[in-house]
């Protein structure tokens, strides 16, 4: 119900009804409007003091998230920080240890990832939680730059051992025929007596009497160099294995290689002759690094335990007859 406004009129003297004029209503209702504005905003502000808003709850529920995204990726950054430093290592004192390779400078493998601009926009920005940003994108940053210096270190490992195998397979290690019983070894290394010129004489390599047709075997990895028929040595072949080694086998009866051909270590080249200047069939076996002769028993390790080693040396330190050149 409305309310009625009455006015005193002095010249009737009476009390008479007011009429309302439009600027009345106009105030009123901009009266009414402002009430029922504060009232709201009372309501809305005591509502929100009370209660959250389904987007505030939202809200709040996707940083408790993030929040928990983080610590779990930060862990899992550690984690791999950790099991990174094992592999680190692993291939400082162990790989490059046995490889015989220096270890990786600490400083290099500590140094930093850049300077304090790095982090410039995050810096600037107004993210609540930017600290963690920061620290989270260090480690990662850290991290990438750790794995990548193992991968550098991993592929130098890789060529060191595949080098390293190969100059392994490349060294005589073997005897060239098959010797179980250690008695073939006929005459060994040094000053020997000449079998033709009767006078003491160097012997450059090792002979093994042996049957004509035994197999003859390369003692390691190469590519026959040479096959002819040599003054003094007979039918020949020279192996050249890489890494300064050579292995040279003559008064072979046949061949079973030819020039050029790749070969691995225990397999057969030819077969035990009397050719050249021989005064039996035999095995004439000679190793030379970088050109110079070697004493060939030092060169049989790899078929021999520590006992039948012992006996071959000292079987090869025997002056005796030479059986040919």
């Amino acid at each position: 119900m409305a309310k009625v406004r009455y006015y005193y009129d002095s010249a009737s003297s009476q009390y008479k009804r007011a009429e309302e004029t439009l600027f009345d209503k106009i105030c009123g209702g901009i009266k009414v409007l402002t009430i029922s504005i504060a009232i709201s905003v009372v309501l809305v502000v005591a509502y929100s003091f009370y209660f959250d808003f389904p987007d505030e709850i939202k809200l709040r529920n996707e940083v408790a998230q993030l929040e928990s995204h983080y610590k779990q990726l930060d862990q899992e950054v550690s984690s791999l920080h950790t099991l990174l430093a094992s592999l680190e290592e692993k291939d400082d004192k162990v790989y490059r240890a046995v490889l015989g390779i220096k270890p990786i400078d600490k400083s290099i493998r500590e140094g930093g990832v850049g300077g304090a601009e790095r982090y410039r926009e995050l810096r600037k920005g107004d993210l609540e939680h930017k600290d963690l940003i920061i620290s989270l994108s260090d480690k990662i940053d850290k991290l990438k730059r750790s794995i990548n210096i193992e991968i550098t270190s991993q592929s130098e490992l890789l060529d060191v051992a595949d080098s390293k195998q190969r100059q392994y397979a490349s060294i005589p290690a073997i005897q060239p025929i098959s010797n179980k019983q250690l008695t073939a070894l006929a005459s060994g290394f040094g000053n020997r007596i000449h079998p033709i010129y009767k006078v003491l004489k160097m012997h450059t390599g090792i002979d093994f009497a042996s049957p004509i047709g035994t197999p003859v075997y390369a003692t390691a990895n190469g590519v026959i160099e040479l096959i002819d028929t040599l003054k003094g040595y007979g039918k020949t072949v020279i192996i050249d294995h890489g890494f300064g080694y050579k292995t040279r086998y003559a008064h072979l009866n046949d061949f079973a290689v030819k020039i050029g051909t790749r070969v691995k270590r225990g397999e057969q080249i030819g077969c035990v002759g009397n050719t050249g200047v021989s005064t039996a069939p035999h095995l004439h076996y000679e190793v030379l690094i970088d050109g110079k002769h070697a004493n060939p028993v030092y060169y049989f390790f790899n078929d021999l335990n520590a006992e039948e080693y012992e006996k071959i040396v000292q079987l090869a330190s025997v002056q005796n007859q030479s059986l040919g050149n």
